[in-house]
């Protein structure tokens, strides 16, 4: 796990080591640079190692391979020693024990089409200098990040886009990027906060031509959403199935030169990766939760009964309010583009505790997703049918429950008037009442929506792909990267193990959801290691207690970065409405602190990186 940077423009070398200082915490072990010379074009790599596999300085990066493959690489691919073992067959030396080496390997012997051979979370570049191109890709589901600058000319990449700011004098701040985060609570994926620079989206290779200054994307991989690949055997064959493709998914992500751990919330897929970790491991394993003092929000004993049972090491990290409050203030120089989901400032204290124990943790991201685990996926179902009754009639109810003092029936009365279903579930993913936003952007309008809007799968399954493309990769896998990487931690997820991915996507929907039971065969699976008593409990989110918070111990802070003053600084809102709505969270007739968290991240991440830049 790394940050990588590279770029055709001309900084000396002074400017590419403040690029790469600036993003540091991503991997303290080494720092390297290299520049290249070839034609009269120079080609700039960099790269900041967290050394996972082979600690030796000879897989310091950027690496070198048969003289004229160059490459800076982020991220594992965890099938390596296979693919090794395919290419020395095919005569193919290797120096070191690196998975890096067997990357270039993989592109001298199989071209751009190298990436079908990866299983693992990556971005990477590769300036193939026999054909003066730059060759790189993003993983199947986006666990790492790639930023890029093109202007037809140049080019420029980083792990992060601070690297990219530093130093760049034409950069603009995109105000439909702006509108975009108030409404998504991240800036999607392919755009980025500045107008001038993209995101490589997920499952997407690309080449630069150094010669005519060309970029051309393309996709590599996709989910299924067309429900071609429909799984064939019974329930009893797809849970033994389900378990191999697990057991080899933990088992190849434990597999590191460092300490290795596994974050356990006491939830359905942390439990279960926790669970296939101790049948996998020889070592005993070492596990990590969050603790919250307040009441609702604590579930800490129930991942002490999970490590309790499976004999784990478990460490239970307290989260002190006095760090959570530090971390919310130097919160935009880890996530240097605007990010709302709260939920990142716990997963920052657990990476920062977990750090002093272990340098790789694994996580049960995905879960969800694949497996249809969110309340909100049935909720959807049970909402449908009221959209079986005609608009008029839905508007008439609608002006009926506005009229009622209760914010959630006011959020029901909003609703109600969408045109089906699927436009409700988008508008709860972006948020049902978007009149505080002040733009002429559509900002529910996304290529993802593909994805919900057809009919070849039922709503479950649209949804599950939706969120698949959308939520996951643009919000949990952002959180988690620049949570972990804030302090040099990597984390691996083995239900995001693409092939995983693949198998849930061809199950039928009565194996992930049945009789009311969602998730069913990761938990079927997880019961023969687990007692199920112990998840008989509602579902509950990894979040801060924000709400109570800003209406507490943080109110002066909240009425003072969002005064009058600022309210009508800030981009793309009604100042006015936006007062009144805070004023709402503040006297407990609305829950507003997503909104006002929104906000608190956006004044800082303007005040902190756009003095003197222009939004345009």
């Amino acid at each position: 796990m790394c940050g990588i940077y590279g770029t055709t423009l001309n900084y000396n070398e002074q400017q590419v080591k403040d690029k790469l200082k600036r993003t540091a915490f991503r991997g303290p072990d080494q720092m390297g640079w290299q520049f290249y010379k070839k034609d009269n074009r120079q080609v700039i790599f960099g790269h900041n190692r967290l050394s996972i596999i082979d600690l030796d300085p000879r897989s310091n990066q950027p690496f070198t391979y048969y003289d004229t493959i160059h490459i800076v690489f982020n991220g594992e691919v965890y099938n390596f020693k296979t693919i090794k073992e395919t290419l020395s067959k095919k005569g193919y030396s290797f120096k070191t024990t690196s998975d890096t080496e067997v990357l270039c390997a993989a592109y001298l012997e199989y071209g751009e089409k190298c990436v079908d051979y990866f299983v693992g979370m990556f971005s990477f570049v590769i300036y193939d200098e026999k054909n003066n191109i730059l060759f790189g890709a993003r993983d199947r589901l986006g666990k790492k990040p790639f930023y890029y600058y093109h202007d037809g000319k140049d080019f420029e990449f980083a792990s992060q886009i601070s690297s990219i700011q530093l130093h760049s004098n034409n950069l603009t701040i995109s105000e439909r990027a702006i509108a975009y985060y108030l409404s998504w609570g991240n800036v999607p994926d392919p755009q980025s906060i500045f107008s001038q620079v993209k995101k490589l989206k997920a499952g997407h290779k690309f080449t630069f031509n150094l010669s005519s200054g060309e970029f051309k994307s393309q996709p590599y991989w996709d989910i299924d959403y067309t429900n071609k690949n429909l799984y064939k055997g019974s329930y009893e064959d797809a849970k033994q199935e389900l378990k191999t493709i697990l057991n080899g998914a933990v088992k190849s992500r434990l597999f590191a030169d460092v300490p290795v751990g596994v974050f356990l919330s006491g939830g359905v897929d942390s439990s279960l990766v926790a669970a296939t970790a101790r049948q996998t491991s020889r070592a005993k394993v070492k596990t990590f939760s969050v603790k919250f003092n307040e009441k609702g929000f604590d579930e800490s004993h129930y991942a002490q009964q999970v490590a309790d049972h499976l004999q784990t090491d478990h460490h239970v990290i307290e989260c002190n309010y006095n760090e959570g409050i530090d971390l919310i203030k130097n919160f935009c120089h880890y996530y240097d583009e605007p990010f709302s989901d709260s939920s990142a400032i716990p997963s920052m204290l657990l990476a920062k505790h977990t750090k002093k124990h272990v340098t790789v943790a694994l996580s049960g991201d995905g879960g969800d997703e694949s497996f249809i685990g969110y309340h909100r996926y049935n909720w959807a179902k049970k909402g449908g049918v009221y959209y079986k009754l005609p608009l008029p009639i839905r508007k008439l109810g609608a002006g009926v429950l506005s009229l009622l003092p209760h914010y959630r029936l006011n959020v029901i009365a909003k609703a109600l008037q969408f045109k089906d279903v699927n436009e409700v579930y988008l508008g709860a993913m972006t948020g049902v009442d978007l009149s505080h936003i002040n733009t002429d952007y559509n900002t529910r309008l996304v290529d993802e929506s593909k994805y919900l809007m057809h009919n070849n799968k039922n709503l479950f399954e649209r949804i599950s792909d939706f969120d698949t493309k959308t939520y996951l990769n643009w919000d949990i896998n952002t959180k988690v990267d620049r949570a972990s990487m804030a302090f040099s931690l990597e984390v691996r997820a083995p239900l995001l193990d693409h092939q995983i991915v693949e198998f849930a996507n061809s199950l039928p929907t009565s194996f992930k959801f049945h009789k009311k039971e969602m998730k069913r065969i990761l938990k079927d699976v997880l019961y023969e290691s687990v007692p199920k008593h112990i998840f008989n409990r509602p579902k509950a989110g990894f979040t801060m207690p924000f709400s109570e918070w800003f209406r507490e111990d943080l109110k002066d802070y909240v009425l003072s970065e969002l005064n009058e003053d600022t309210l009508k600084s800030l981009p793309c809102i009604d100042a006015k409405k936006v007062q009144f709505m805070i004023n709402q969270h503040m006297d407990g007739t609305w829950n507003r602190y997503p909104l006002i968290w929104s906000l608190l991240v956006l004044k800082q991440w303007l005040s902190t990186n756009g003095k003197g830049i222009s939004i345009s």
